[in-house]
């Protein structure tokens, strides 16, 4: 009762071409094929490190718009 034989494979896949179609399944295969092959690319280039660093942004003042505001820088205690 654990296994299924190879008839019965053979019957669940001859429902499954007649349901889908096989231009359906040759669709969805190449789609998992490229996608598992993005993924496998994505993977080895970050294990490799071949990504830059990317340099930190800088900090532009914003120019007064008010004369009643103030700016003012906070310390942190330590």
């Amino acid at each position: 009762m654990g296994s299924f034989s190879i008839w019965h494979w053979l019957i669940v896949l001859l429902i499954v071409v007649m349901v889908f179609g096989t231009k359906k399944l040759k669709n969805m295969g190449s789609d998992l094929g490229s996608a598992v092959k993005g993924f496998k690319d994505g993977m080895k280039g970050a294990a490799e490190g071949d990504q830059q660093p990317v340099p930190p942004a800088q900090q532009v003042a914003a120019p007064k718009t008010d004369a009643n505001t103030v700016d003012v820088e906070t310390k942190t205690r330590s």
